[in-house]
């Protein structure tokens, strides 16, 4: 669980990035966080981890305080970054160096991950392809099995076939104890998996509703015109005609247009 109240935070010479930000995520939750670049996103990830102090406020992880590194907290939280390096040294080697780190590390998830991703424990970090070092780097966070999983761009490197592969995994992988934040621009890559969305901006939260709350509230369709659909609160022009989301008024449900979702929050139109 994280709780954050009040939180102030900026970088040196900077006008104020967070100022008296609150937030609360529980576990069992898949959350997206969403944003603008520069709205804050990452750098609320490292907060969380604990690579950045907060300059007021209070926040707390799994019950401690991030920055404190305790390594009770530190062995129970694995952050995927969207930068990385490796170590020149194979995966096998890695993983044995670094799993000790975290007492519910299963190396079997971690032997059918790599199987599901086509990775070889035989094969040298440093020269694998980009987006082969994310896929390894995915699976070994989630089989450190850590209460709280971040994610900062995922997606980003992988191609379609391991991104489809990316969301069957982290699916089957998590269980109803752990929480998982995944940030992205690639809100499609991540739309069907989530069920917490949190948009932020200009270190403010603007929006931050579960996703069955979504589709209790609003309707997202695909029509040829906007002539006969009543209340529009937010079209976008598509090759099919207009992506739209209107109020919710039946019993059906639809599925979230995550990308049309946040640029209509932005657009507060929403």
């Amino acid at each position: 669980m994280i709780n954050i109240k009040n939180l102030s935070f900026y970088y040196k010479k900077k006008s104020p990035l967070f100022n008296n930000f609150s937030l609360t995520l529980e576990n069992g939750r898949i959350v997206g966080l969403l944003g603008k670049n520069g709205a804050g996103k990452s750098t609320l990830l490292n907060l969380i981890a604990g690579l950045c102090q907060p300059k007021q406020g209070s926040m707390e992880v799994n019950g401690f305080v991030p920055f404190n590194r305790n390594p009770n907290f530190l062995a129970d939280i694995y952050m995927v970054p969207e930068e990385f390096s490796f170590p020149s040294v194979s995966i096998a080697c890695y993983v044995k160096a670094f799993s000790p780190l975290y007492p519910t590390f299963d190396n079997e998830k971690l032997k059918s991950i790599f199987a599901e991703f086509e990775i070889q424990p035989s094969s040298n970090l440093n020269k694998l392809s980009h987006g082969q070092r994310k896929k390894f780097l995915i699976a070994f966070a989630l089989s450190t099995n850590c209460k709280v999983l971040v994610f900062d761009e995922p997606t980003n490197g992988l191609d379609i076939p391991s991104k489809s592969q990316f969301r069957k995994i982290l699916v089957s992988s998590v269980t109803d104890e752990q929480l998982v934040i995944i940030s992205t621009h690639q809100v499609k890559d991540i739309d069907t998996i989530i069920d917490k969305v949190v948009v932020i901006d200009n270190g403010t939260i603007i929006y931050n509703e579960n996703t069955e709350e979504i589709t209790q509230k609003l309707y997202f369709e695909t029509v040829t015109t906007l002539n006969d659909v009543d209340k529009v609160l937010y079209s976008e022009k598509c090759p099919f005609g207009y992506r739209v989301i209107r109020p919710a008024t039946t019993v059906a449900e639809s599925s979230i247009d995550l990308e049309l979702l946040f640029n209509a929050i932005i657009n507060k139109t929403i």
